[in-house]
């Protein structure tokens, strides 16, 4: 686990966490980083990654999204610019390992690693996050100013949220392995003092529209009522472009037939929780093993959930890749191991319904063997 600056998990999440920020010296004693320039660069410009590029010229703010080309990255200036790569998680599994030191917080609020490269002078301006983020330094440095100001208002025209009137409270310079907190809407403004990375750990924060939207999706599959709006007793009407009382009453009445309980809304979040973002896909095996010698080799060498994959759990019941399964207690006992640390250790003893299900995500591409 990473450290807070001699501050518990449990303490962090009273105190600090969605309240305030907190700065941490080396947090992260020797880390500098996961990969080099060249290696976030090439990053950037592979068709499954998101990735932006943006670019303060003669005090305008350009950006340009991903996946980017070699000839974007040829005509850049020397200072001022900064590459952001979004999922880096999905790509590197020391990615994965650094997200496992932050699961005080659960899975379900964790979203993804992005990671940011700025020659000296780079940034993306002043600007407000939705969400809890941890920024830590890789290599180099770069100063963070900070504020709680409630001006939100923004630059006009600009392609990013660049705050128009920022002031900055609190200022730091981070140097490799120290660590800045910030709980959602707390302006701030990272500039690089030199060549630098920061690795930034956001957590999901869905607005209250976006849940609203998505639940009533999810129920549109599930609620089934028979009949048809009927008007047998009709009356003739003097204005015809009316919507008349009764008819309102009518669809009042059918509408009270749409109901949930919380059933539906756990099963709704672990689906919404692990659905794959909409540019992600999983490579099956071209040739799967049968189920009697991949039985065999988790045995021996167990597995690990597919860097793309998400995994929650709740009440005997696994959520992965925006799917359900409903599980016995002893297959729960048994998966829950690879939901938690996202990795199952090899055992001499797999019950038969968590190996077959173990073989489902197997050939889905959702699980792989550890080597």
């Amino acid at each position: 686990m990473i450290s807070l600056g001699g501050i518990t998990p449990k303490d962090f999440l009273r105190d600090y966490w969605q309240q305030r920020p907190l700065l941490v010296r080396n947090a992260l004693p020797g880390f500098g980083g996961l990969l080099t320039c060249d290696e976030l660069t090439k990053l950037a410009c592979h068709e499954d990654a998101q990735s932006r590029l943006v670019i303060q010229r003669n005090g305008k703010w350009h950006l340009k999204h991903g996946p980017l080309s070699s000839n974007d990255l040829a005509k850049l200036p020397k200072k001022q610019w900064t590459l952001l790569v979004q999922d880096v998680n999905h790509f590197l599994p020391s990615a994965r390992d650094l997200l496992s030191k932050f699961r005080f917080i659960p899975h379900a609020r964790l979203d993804d690693l992005m990671v940011s490269y700025a020659p000296k002078g780079g940034g993306i301006g002043p600007h407000f996050d939705s969400y809890d983020v941890f920024l830590l330094q890789g290599m180099g440095s770069r100063r963070w100013q900070i504020s709680a100001q409630q001006d939100d208002r923004f630059i006009a025209d600009a392609p990013l949220r660049i705050l128009k009137n920022f002031l900055p409270e609190q200022e730091w310079v981070l140097k490799p392995g120290d660590m800045l907190y910030l709980p959602p809407k707390y302006a701030h403004n990272g500039i690089a003092e030199d060549d630098c990375m920061t690795y930034s750990i956001g957590f999901r924060a869905p607005s209250h529209d976006e849940l609203m939207t998505q639940f009533l999706v999810y129920l549109q599959d599930k609620v089934e009522t028979e009949g048809w709006y009927s008007d047998p007793g009709l009356q003739l009407q003097s204005h015809p472009s009316k919507i008349s009382v009764a008819m309102q009453s009518q669809v009042n009445s059918i509408l009270k037939k749409i109901h949930w309980n919380r059933d539906d809304i756990e099963n709704f979040l672990g689906i919404y929780l692990s659905e794959p973002k909409s540019h992600v896909f999983f490579e099956q095996p071209t040739e799967p093993l049968t189920p009697h010698l991949f039985l065999q080799q988790i045995k021996k060498k167990g597995v690990q959930l597919d860097l793309k994959s998400r995994m929650l759990s709740s009440h005997n019941k696994f959520f992965i890749n925006g799917e359900v399964y409903r599980v016995s207690s002893n297959a729960f006992k048994t998966l829950l191991e690879l939901a938690d640390s996202q990795e199952f250790f090899p055992s001499p003893h797999i019950d038969e319904e968590a190996a077959n299900i173990l073989y489902q995500w197997y050939v889905s591409g959702y699980i792989v063997s550890k080597n």
